[in-house]
């Protein structure tokens, strides 16, 4: 079973909903997610390009589709909170899904409404995407710009209501402000090593021991230009290398899979974050492979205690420790 905690699936339900279309998760994902042996993972909330202009309006129509989507879902997705509901969503044959938020640009500087946000069930969030917000720094924004006063007081309200941290997209001066400052575990739901690929949105070795030591996770990312900078390398072998990169700096306990599949996203978002056409990465091109990367896994001599780890177990155990 894979537990992905990372995928933009509300922003592809926004879009297809605004064309009039419904069932989203069922029409166009399920069979995808069941052929992978996906079995659920944390769905965020992007403010998606062009919409970065106007986050606020963008993050009520996210939650409008959301919500209309869910409800009509509920034979097949279950929102969950902690372990027991993902273990009742297995009994029941539903997909487990933790309602995520990436980046948080979208409540401006009203920091009260994370309690809002969490009324409506997230569990999940970064202060930012790519962009400078109110509350932080992205990983393009400016490089000496770090956490703010009031990112800092999210990171308290979001602490103090129990949310998972996450620190993805993060610039490098906003990530050590996050570490100085969280007192709980955090995570970097999708980032690969920056030792193996040196790109800024994955993480230093630096990085990957501060989480390991406030006992976090890192979730690894199958995003092709996070892989390797040689373009004949980016396949699932050298994802591979990742994991086992991260597993001799941090153990086997403190790695997910936060995959990051975005085939499904429109070229105009798409085509502002990538180099070139999005391909996928080579044996892994999207989340109908999982079972073939969990076969690539064993031919690594990963044993079925750590692909199980690695699958589900690692997050489900750092979910009970936060919320």
């Amino acid at each position: 079973m894979l537990f992905d905690i990372h995928g933009d699936i509300w922003a592809d339900v926004t879009e297809k909903r605004k064309k009039g279309l419904k069932n989203i998760i069922r029409d166009y994902h399920l069979e995808r997610f069941k052929k992978g042996n996906m079995v659920g993972g944390i769905f965020v909330i992007w403010i998606d390009p062009p919409h970065t202009s106007r986050p606020k309006e963008r993050l009520i129509e996210n939650i409008k589709a959301m919500s209309v989507e869910l409800w009509e879902s509920k034979d097949i997705i279950k929102v969950i909170y902690n372990s027991n509901d993902f273990y009742q969503a297995m009994d029941e044959k539903k997909i487990a899904v933790l309602l995520g938020l990436e980046g948080l640009s979208g409540i401006g500087e009203e920091i009260e409404n994370i309690y809002t946000l969490y009324q409506l069930g997230f569990r999940h969030g970064s202060l930012t995407w790519n962009e400078e917000n109110s509350l932080g720094t992205g990983a393009r924004g400016t490089l000496n710009r770090g956490l703010t006063a009031l990112g800092k007081e999210a990171i308290g309200i979001m602490e103090s209501i129990g949310m998972i941290l996450d620190v993805s997209h993060a610039n490098d001066k906003t990530f050590w402000d996050i570490y100085n400052v969280a007192r709980k575990p955090f995570i970097a739901s999708h980032s690969n090593s920056r030792t193996l690929c040196n790109v800024p949105r994955n993480l230093t070795d630096e990085q990957i021991k501060a989480i390991g030591e406030v006992n976090g996770l890192v979730g690894i990312n199958a995003f092709n230009e996070f892989i390797h900078e040689d373009k004949n390398k980016r396949n699932v072998d050298y994802l591979i290398n990742h994991i086992e990169h991260i597993i001799n700096l941090i153990g086997i306990d403190k790695v997910a899979l936060g995959f990051d599949f975005f085939e499904y996203i429109g070229k105009d978002a798409a085509n502002t974050f990538i180099e070139d056409d999005y391909i996928g990465t080579k044996g892994l091109e999207n989340i109908s492979k999982g079972k073939d990367f969990i076969l690539k896994l064993k031919e690594r001599g990963f044993t079925k205690e750590d692909i199980e780890k690695i699958g589900y177990k690692n997050f489900l155990n750092l979910m009970d420790r936060i919320l």
